[in-house]
Order: C-alpha cells, then sequence, then structure tokens
C-alpha cells in the first residue's frame, strides 16, 4: 500500500511540475509577445525606442534585396519614417514564439497585417540582464502560390528595365 501510495504522489508531483511549466512557458511568451507588440507599436507611433530595442549588432532585412541592415544603418534609413506620426504600423495576427530550454534565446515567426498587406516575419531575440534585444528581423511579402509566376514575371521585368539599373 506505501509503495501504491508512493507511486501516486510521484506520479501527482511530476504532473504537478509539467502543468506549472507549462504555465511558465505560457507566461514567458506572453512577455515576449508584449516585448514584440510594443516593438512595433514603437515604429506605428515613431518612438525611436523602436532602435533601442534591437541589439546594438542587430540586423532588419526588409522586403526589398537590397534591405539589409545593422541597427544603425537601419536608424539612419528610417529617419525619415520617423519624422512622421506613424513610421509603419504592423500589427501582429499571428505569432510563434519558442525558445532554448535556458530562455536566454527565442526565435518567432509572424504573420502581421501592414500597409502593404499580410506580410510574414521572422526573428531571433536575446534575453539580456535588461530584458530582451531583437538580434535579426526579416520581413517578408505573403504571395499567394495562385500569384507567385505573375509576381517573378513583374521582378523579372523590372530588374531587366532602366529602373533597376539605377
Amino acid at each position: 500500500m506505501k509503495s501504491l501510495l508512493l507511486a501516486a504522489w510521484l506520479a501527482l508531483a511530476t504532473f504537478s511540475a509539467s502543468v506549472q511549466a507549462a504555465d511558465g512557458d505560457a507566461a514567458y511568451k506572453l512577455g515576449i509577445g508584449a516585448f514584440l507588440d510594443s516593438w512595433h507599436d514603437d515604429a506605428a507611433h515613431s518612438r525611436m525606442a523602436f532602435f533601442d530595442k534591437m541589439a546594438p549588432g542587430g540586423v532588419y532585412i526588409g522586403t526589398d534585396k537590397t534591405e539589409r541592415w545593422t541597427r544603425d544603418a537601419f536608424r539612419a534609413w528610417a529617419k525619415p519614417y520617423f519624422a512622421r506620426p506613424s513610421a509603419w504600423a504592423f500589427k501582429a495576427i499571428n505569432r510563434n514564439i519558442y525558445f532554448t530550454p535556458d530562455r536566454n534565446f527565442i526565435w518567432f515567426d509572424e504573420q502581421l497585417a501592414t500597409q502593404m498587406g499580410v506580410c510574414q516575419a521572422s526573428g531571433v531575440i536575446r534575453k539580456t540582464a535588461t530584458g530582451f534585444e531583437i538580434e535579426h528581423y526579416q520581413l517578408s511579402l505573403a504571395v499567394p502560390n495562385e500569384l507567385v509566376d505573375r509576381f517573378t514575371a513583374s521582378i523579372r521585368e523590372f530588374e531587366s528595365g532602366p529602373a533597376a539599373k539605377k
């Protein structure tokens, strides 16, 4: 009987620990989501804190094939956009968040409602002693598969024309 009670207690303790871990994981993901929502909101309200949420060596890759910036180069490029009331407005529609067991590295993907329509993005965040920093972010247009042939034909036409050679 004692061994049955001990087994039951161990099973309950293990279950309880896994539930607590799952609750902790959910809370951690909520915090990361709030950080990303705040980052997007900074751009929507032209707050320079947007760039402070990026690591000093962080990289932002935009939708154009020429758009790969370090944080400071991105800040310089985006300066005219941040002089307006809203630089750009991205709102998460869907987001998936993952992290290492020690919670120091986070990676995510998200779908965003933007002025360009639905975009997709992915990124890497590092946890620091003072919070989170975005190490890498890549934004892309979400092109429906049914439009890919026309879309790529338009790109080829553009790239072979005089506007692309500037």
